[in-house]
């Protein structure tokens, strides 16, 4: 009989696991057993984590993994793995890698030939997507958007064609920002913020971008974390010729380039880029 590896011969397992993004007891089983078994868990932040460790009886050992320390980390995770020791990684909520650090693991782990397994498990960005009223599919998830106004717009100009239902987290501080900022870029589509999901003020806010927006101006500070999800683009019921025709008679009854690029988007459904570059198209053929 042929004798098998030995332990030393093993490598050890990455274990990318999925913790609750506000109500602890939303862990999976599966998640708190592997938690309690890996030598090493690779925290976002190991003080949030040892919070959710002890009320589990997780002991294993914690070292932090956040995006001012992910190269280095990584290469000693990487050793401790070809060593055979079993190793999950975490974020402070929901699923690792989901505008959180631990891509560069997952890549270098699966470069090396380690092992790899997914514990899955909440996720903010489907438990928003799932109460939000908006189509579930098609949709996009965006990440945090940039933060300065025009790094903003520019990016939702990007997804105005789009017509799947779009899915962003967001800071409080910048929230109204961003409401004020989608409602002029993609016009004023049905929204739903969810506020502080699974915890106990969990807030769901449904309605337009703009109705959304004056219910943030007028309630001042904001707490929480925040899930935009906004609904995509109507889908064209016109024929481009027809857009055309629209713009070709607008145009030559004077009205300015802004007017019939509005137009077009609201009776076409094209984004605005398009309907901008309609507009160029038929005013200089027209001159």
């Amino acid at each position: 009989m042929t004798p098998g590896p030995s332990p030393v011969d093993r490598t050890g397992t990455l274990h990318v696991v999925a913790v609750p993004i506000g109500n602890s007891a939303d862990i999976s089983l599966r998640a708190l057993d592997v938690l309690r078994s890996v030598a090493v868990v690779a925290a976002e932040d190991t003080r949030h984590f040892s919070t959710l460790a002890r009320q589990h009886g997780i002991e294993a050992r914690t070292v932090s993994y956040h995006e001012h320390n992910e190269e280095a980390r990584t290469r000693e995770l990487l050793d401790r793995l070809r060593g055979g020791a079993d190793v999950a990684l975490v974020s402070d909520a929901g699923t690792p890698l989901v505008s959180d650090p631990g891509y560069r693991l997952v890549r270098a782990a699966i470069d090396a030939g380690i092992e790899l397994t997914v514990v899955p498990g909440p996720s903010a960005v489907t438990t928003a997507l799932a109460g939000s009223g908006l189509p579930p599919h098609p949709f996009r998830f965006v990440g945090f958007l940039p933060r300065t106004t025009s790094a903003r717009r520019s990016m939702l100009e990007q997804l105005a064609g789009d017509d799947a239902t779009l899915v962003a987290f967001e800071a409080p501080r910048r929230l109204a920002d961003t409401l004020r900022d989608a409602l002029a870029v993609l016009g004023d589509r049905q929204a739903c913020l969810a506020r502080s999901l699974t915890k106990p003020h969990e807030r769901w806010q449904r309605g337009t971008l703009s109705a959304l927006a004056a219910d943030i101006e007028a309630e001042g500070g904001v707490r929480g974390e925040c899930t935009v999800v906004i609904g995509g683009a109507a889908r064209a019921v016109t024929s481009a010729a027809e857009a055309e025709d629209d713009a070709r008679l607008l145009i030559s009854g004077g009205a300015s380039a802004r007017a019939v690029q509005e137009l077009l988007v609201r009776r076409h459904g094209l984004s605005k880029r398009n309907a901008y570059a309609l507009v160029l198209r038929v005013r200089d053929g027209a001159g």
